[in-house]
């Protein structure tokens, strides 16, 4: 028991001693930074912090959980790299969970800091899926803060990926949810409201999409780019169907991010319709984010794209309303996550040695400090 309480106070310290770096006063927190691209490419993670520079404090950090295949049968020597070069299959790629906490690992805990990973690389069609995110809870304790960004529906990409298609009414999907609201892990959807081709009446996904969302009433979500696409554009009735999620009482556990430089196009592209955000964004300014969802960004110019091409939106926001889309619906989100998700792995893991490896480097540096401060608080 005294060596359970001396590893938990150990790892409440490791969480404690550190913070974003103070006297900068970063533009933004990025909700949604893929590290990785499509054939698992992307800059480390302290590349990542140059790229981010002064512009971002802090980063939701995971990569793409499909890979695209590269089959020699349709493409020969031309590999391709994105989803969209190739006719081949996506497979999901569950190394790449492994590979953004090594990333992660990799850093000082200043720079740790500015980072929040998230699981991705399971499958949402299968049962084991909640057994996936257990198991990287428990390989890395210490590291994720949620899980995502993951699709159900997306255009052009549900239809290329081998084996059965994502549902909203999968039971999968459900277990998925139901472990990320016990743990407290912050859940990043991707979910088209509609299909590329409008149905006649309402969109195709919403009903469901709402229904899946009440049904998980404790767990905390954050629908990608408020359900559009590349091609999945805005009906007139979009910002007037948000509203009414905004204002459901069992959906306030639903937020949104404003993310994707394809999304911004159908913000920005007028006046009207920027005010009219802007207006929405106003009345509910505790449930937007800002995310960039860049790609393995090999500059910040790529990387701050989105951030710029939003830059008409952000004008018409209040000071107030921009703080808090900006970055403290971040920090409050990110915040509350991570305080859950390491308790849950205190109260779930027997020992800390049972669960941290001792490659994590602040485990041994930081060991004997600890011990010192609590021998020294028993004393007193």
């Amino acid at each position: 028991m005294k060596q359970k309480m001396l590893n938990v106070v150990f790892l409440l310290f490791c969480y404690a001693s550190v913070g974003v770096p103070v006297g900068i006063a970063f533009e933004f927190h990025d909700s949604h930074f893929h590290l990785t691209n499509f054939i698992q490419k992307g800059p480390s993670a302290k590349s990542a912090l140059q790229v981010m520079g002064n512009l971002t404090g802090r980063a939701a950090l995971f990569g793409l959980p499909l890979q695209q295949k590269w089959d020699y049968a349709l493409t020969g020597e031309r590999a391709p790299d994105y989803y969209l070069s190739s006719k081949a299959r996506l497979y999901y790629y569950s190394a790449v969970d492994a590979m953004i906490a090594e990333e992660y690992l990799s850093l000082t805990l200043e720079e740790q800091s500015r980072f929040d990973p998230m699981i991705t690389g399971f499958n949402p069609t299968d049962m084991y899926a909640r057994d996936h995110i257990v198991q990287m809870l428990k390989l890395y304790p210490g590291v994720f803060s949620g899980i995502g960004e993951f699709s159900i529906h997306k255009e052009f990409v549900s239809g290329k990926i081998a084996g059965h298609a994502a549902s909203l009414t999968n039971n999968a999907l459900a277990e998925i949810l139901n472990v990320a609201g016990e743990i407290g892990l912050v859940v990043i959807i991707h979910c088209d409201i509609d299909e590329v081709r409008p149905l006649p009446d309402e969109p195709a996904y919403l009903s469901q999409l709402k229904a899946v969302f009440k049904s998980h009433p404790k767990t905390n979500i954050i629908w990608a780019h408020t359900g559009l696409g590349r091609l999945v554009a805005p009906r007139p009735e979009h910002l007037e169907m948000l509203d009414k999620i905004l204002v459901d009482p069992d959906l306030n556990h639903v937020n949104f991010d404003l993310s994707w430089d394809e999304v911004a196009k159908y913000v920005v592209r007028d006046e009207e319709t920027l005010e009219k955000w802007a207006e929405l964004i106003t009345r509910h300014k505790s449930r937007f984010l800002f995310g960039t969802d860049s790609v393995a960004p090999k500059n910040q110019n790529s990387y701050a794209k989105t951030f710029f091409d939003y830059a008409p939106l952000w004008s018409k926001l209040d000071v107030v309303t921009r703080r808090m889309v900006l970055i403290d619906n971040y920090e409050r989100i990110f915040d509350e996550a991570q305080r859950s998700v390491r308790a849950w792995e205190m109260s779930n893991f027997e020992t800390f040695e049972d669960a941290v490896p001792t490659k994590h480097y602040y485990y041994e540096s930081l060991r004997d400090e600890v011990e010192a401060q609590i021998q020294m608080n028993a004393g007193n």
